[in-house]
């Protein structure tokens, strides 16, 4: 049986090297994506000539329906989900607390919580052995930002990743006997355009010294412990948080 496997937010940085990784490890990969088509198609691409399948899917994993059309999507396209990485998230810019409207603060929380949320119903209602499932692994993709908060430039990022990782620990206990592993990784500094996206270009080579490995991380490093988390040489291992992050 194919081991069939949905990255969220696929398209670039952490999510599109977890899913070429997995293709290289013989995975069905969906590449979902929100507004990047070409780059999602280039991922896509990637995992086919490493050896995997691959289909990409749009869909806003904030919304419940865009969740429920892309997980039928994979039912009809690859058959029975067996991992799920739960990678989608946004920062939504560098902000003081004082500085944080609404309007951002609620896009942030839907996108990291209440995505992450909704996509791990889905896997859940799928892999669940009480439901008839052949179990399976969920990766939720968390940040170091949850423990170090994120003072002065995201702490609202930080704090919906710190929801991430309680909804990581209680789930993973809520289906430990129905064949589902949950677990995540934590990424320190790692080199993606997360940092230019949040207006700091410049950011990475700027922290580095303060890693204890003085450097940052590179995507395909997160994406090795993903791929980890998600294999049987994981196998009783269920609601940790993995730090990704030099040291720090």
């Amino acid at each position: 049986m194919t081991n069939v496997v949905l990255v969220t937010g696929a398209s670039r940085g952490i999510g599109a090297a977890t899913a070429r990784l997995a293709g290289a490890r013989g995975y069905a990969v969906c590449v979902n994506y929100l507004a990047s088509p070409d780059a999602a198609k280039a991922v896509a691409r990637h995992v086919e000539e490493a050896g995997g399948k691959a289909m990409t899917f749009q869909a806003d994993t904030a919304s419940e329906d865009d969740v429920v059309r892309m997980f039928a999507a994979v039912d009809e396209r690859f058959g029975p989900l067996t991992a799920l990485v739960n990678n989608a998230g946004i920062t939504g810019g560098a902000h003081a607390v004082a500085d944080v409207d609404c309007e951002m603060l609620r896009r942030v929380f839907d996108v990291n919580v209440v995505g992450c949320f909704l996509c791990a119903r889905e896997a859940v209602r799928r892999m669940s052995t009480k439901n008839g499932g052949a179990g399976g692994a969920i990766v939720n993709v968390s940040s170091m930002a949850s423990r170090i908060g994120g003072a002065g430039e995201w702490v609202h990022y930080g704090a919906s990743k710190g929801a991430v990782d309680t909804l990581t620990i209680g789930l993973a206990r809520e289906v430990a006997d129905q064949g589902i592993r949950v677990n995540a990784v934590s990424p320190g500094l790692i080199d993606t355009d997360i940092h230019a996206a949040a207006g700091f270009p410049d950011r990475l080579e700027k922290l580095a010294p303060n890693v204890p490995m003085k450097r940052g991380g590179s995507p395909e490093e997160v994406a090795e412990t993903v791929l980890w988390l998600m294999s049987e040489a994981a196998s009783y291992v269920t609601g940790v948080i993995v730090p990704v992050s030099g040291g720090r």
